[in-house]
């Protein structure tokens, strides 16, 4: 397995195929790289060199304790694409890896990144406050702490339901999809899991989207049920110095699976432009 050390001794697992300008793909809680499968082979076809990693405690990684802060996990990042040597890069996340992109962007890519994407992703905050009144309460978040740390598996399965829009009106549920889901996230410690939750509701990306100077594209769908688009991609593309935004009505969260041939034809044009 190809892996890299950070700092504190983690080692972080990736894929890493093909040759010519570098994509990057952040993946989403609970999951790991192999979510972007889809992406990685549309791209690996298209001539781009395409990585995806596991994020600490996710996947392959090292199941540590610690950690698990969204500035570790954007110092996690900048060690592999040092390691890697990779410039001109195009980094996209889905999700909470939405957050890391913009992160890694802002402290770390100066002189490295080209464009970043930001899919369904959890920017600028999703907790409500008194800064943000129309956030999401803490009591969801406790809710999915609860579940993660006490009954994991069964939660994880049920989690796919809403995940994918697979609760709606003529939806047709994938099994498959569904237990690829679970096995990406029973693959991950628990305690990484348990304390990421609080990583993805409670930090703030105001400021990395605001200091961000590359192209980024916001990609969200309006059926969004677990990050929705009108308390995180409307406010997000505004606070960018050079933001483009595209919603998508009836898409789910996790829209890179289950439409991935629109997802995967707007980033090209996104990356060719």
């Amino acid at each position: 397995m190809k892996t890299i050390k950070t700092t504190d001794g983690v080692e972080i697992f990736y894929k890493d195929w093909g040759t010519g300008q570098p994509i990057v793909f952040h993946h989403g809680w609970p999951l790991s790289g192999d979510d972007w499968d889809n992406q990685m082979m549309f791209f690996l076809s298209k001539g781009f060199r395409v990585i995806a990693h596991d994020r600490r405690g996710h996947g392959r990684s090292t199941a540590t304790d610690v950690g698990h802060d969204m500035d570790t996990y954007a110092a996690d990042v900048a060690a592999l694409t040092k390691a890697l040597d990779l410039k001109d890069a195009i980094h996209v996340g889905h999700s909470t890896g939405g957050g890391e992109v913009i992160r890694y962007v802002a402290k770390h890519g100066k002189g490295r990144v080209a464009k970043a994407v930001l899919v369904s992703a959890v920017t600028p905050i999703m907790i409500k406050s008194d800064k943000n009144p129309d956030g999401i309460p803490l009591s969801v978040f406790d809710e999915i702490r609860l579940n993660t740390a006490t009954r994991r598996a069964d939660y994880f399965m049920e989690f796919t339901i809403p995940f994918f829009g697979y609760n709606r009106d003529g939806a047709t549920a994938s099994q498959g999809i569904r237990n690829n889901w679970w096995r990406q996230g029973m693959t991950g410690a628990i305690k990484a899991h348990y304390d990421c939750i609080k990583v993805f509701s409670e930090t703030d990306f105001t400021e990395d989207l605001k200091q961000a100077d590359v192209p980024v594209l916001v990609m969200h769908g309006e059926d969004d049920q677990i990050v929705p688009y009108q308390l995180t991609a409307l406010k997000a593309v505004k606070l960018l110095k050079n933001g483009k935004l595209i919603t998508y009505p009836g898409f789910p969260h996790g829209m890179p699976t289950t439409h991935a041939a629109k997802i995967n034809e707007d980033l090209l044009a996104f990356i060719k432009s």
